[in-house]
């Protein structure tokens, strides 16, 4: 259907300002205004898809691997990276974790300041 397209992506977090700056730290992108508590965006210089960060008071952080009974993982990123290894090093400065869990040999499944998991992959 012409007129309709994914603009932005909305993670749920405790603090939203403090994870968007996770995001613009970690993509290179621009972090929107800041002095709204509850939502602030980051955009990509070059267009395309956006990722908001959402005040979520109640916020859990997911289970990576999901677990009987513990919050599941809704949604997560896929980033490409040029080299794996550099971008996992600058995940890990921005704030990121490395999860326990690796289920592949050529990704790197990282979490964000608030829980949500992420994976870093290189093209073959």
């Amino acid at each position: 259907m012409q007129g309709i397209r994914l603009s932005t992506v909305t993670l749920d977090a405790p603090d939203p300002a403090s994870l968007a700056r996770f995001y613009a730290r970690l993509l290179g992108w621009q972090l929107g205004p800041t002095d709204d508590p509850t939502w602030v965006g980051v955009r990509n210089p070059d267009g395309g898809v956006g990722i908001a960060c959402q005040l979520e008071k109640k916020h859990a952080r997911p289970a990576w691997p999901a677990k009987p009974g513990e919050q599941q993982m809704q949604v997560h990123l896929e980033i490409q990276v040029d080299d794996l290894q550099s971008g996992l090093r600058h995940a890990l400065q921005c704030g990121a974790r490395m999860a326990p869990f690796q289920p592949q040999a050529d990704v790197r499944v990282c979490l964000d300041p608030a829980g949500h998991p992420f994976c870093l992959w290189m093209e073959a």
